[in-house]
């Protein structure tokens, strides 16, 4: 089975169009069509519907999808294995990170990374940490540096390596700031942004208002932490922000016996073979764990 084909299938059925899979892969339109009609005629099944516009997998599509992923995956994994043979630290590293992660956290460990191992291609790509989870399921990232999951996938091996607290927060002439000692359900009353409902950090917020029987009066939402802290900068709304976005743009909303926090840390998948690069990556962020007395 010819893997240009196989990654060619993968790609439109992840795009949901040839001219996207065309796009990811560098490759007309024409080109696609013709390797899914030679896989189309190897396997002598039609995998997509079209529909006008639409594409859609057939039976057989859906069918093949799970193992296409496997077949590339197993190759991909083969390659690492008998690379890793030589001890050397080289070739590519595709490291999944989140925005706030990737701004915020990871720039001095790329730094010693890629003085340390020049010979490291390093593909970064900046997702929302659950899309990174998806990317190591399906074997596209080998890496991921994101907000962990309360309840990590099981075929995800999670490590935390920093805890970050999380703060209420509003601008400083706000009513929850300047009228002293607030409650919860004070808070639950006003305007609020919050980071995307699919997201890990709004599922650790909700569970607190859900625990006190309270529903937050989300007006707005963002998975950019730099747009939400803005947005609560010039009064719109109050938020939770990660205690270290906190400076005189915002103000701390203190509520007594809460707090909030999140585990920062990296994932990769259990059956995957790691390569030195991601492995001497993986180095760098044990080093970084937030133990008691680390400074990191």
């Amino acid at each position: 089975m010819d893997l240009a084909n196989l990654n060619a299938f993968i790609a439109i059925a992840e795009t949901g169009s040839f001219s996207g899979a065309g796009e990811r892969l560098h490759l007309t339109q024409p080109a696609i069509s013709k390797r899914i009609a030679g896989l189309e005629q190897q396997l002598n099944v039609r995998l997509f519907d079209r529909l006008g516009r639409e594409i859609g997998l057939t039976e057989a599509g859906r069918a093949l999808l799970p193992r296409a992923y496997q077949i590339i995956n197993v190759l991909d994994d083969t390659r690492r294995a008998l690379t890793n043979l030589t001890g050397e630290v080289s070739g590519r590293l595709t490291l999944a990170t989140s925005h706030h992660i990737g701004l915020h956290r990871l720039p001095p460990l790329l730094r010693a990374y890629t003085r340390r191992y020049p010979q490291v291609a390093l593909d970064i790509q900046f997702l929302d940490s659950e899309v990174a989870y998806e990317e190591i399921l399906h074997g596209r990232a080998e890496l991921a540096v994101i907000t962990l999951a309360p309840e990590p996938h099981g075929l995800v091996k999670a490590t935390a390596v920093w805890d970050d607290p999380l703060d209420f927060v509003a601008a400083p002439e706000h009513p929850l700031v300047s009228n002293g000692q607030v409650s919860l359900a004070d808070i639950a009353l006003h305007p609020a942004v919050f980071p995307g409902g699919n997201t890990f950090t709004h599922h650790i917020v909700q569970r607190l208002f859900e625990a006190q029987g309270l529903t937050p009066n989300i007006a707005m939402s963002t998975n950019y932490l730099e747009t939400i802290k803005m947005m609560v900068s010039i009064g719109l709304a109050w938020s939770v922000l990660p205690r270290t976005m906190l400076d005189e743009q915002v103000a701390r909303i203190p509520l007594p016996g809460i707090q909030l926090h999140r585990q920062l840390g990296y994932i990769l998948h259990t059956e995957r073979t790691l390569s030195n690069a991601a492995r001497a990556f993986m180095a760098l962020l044990d080093a970084q764990v937030d133990w008691p007395g680390n400074p990191a």
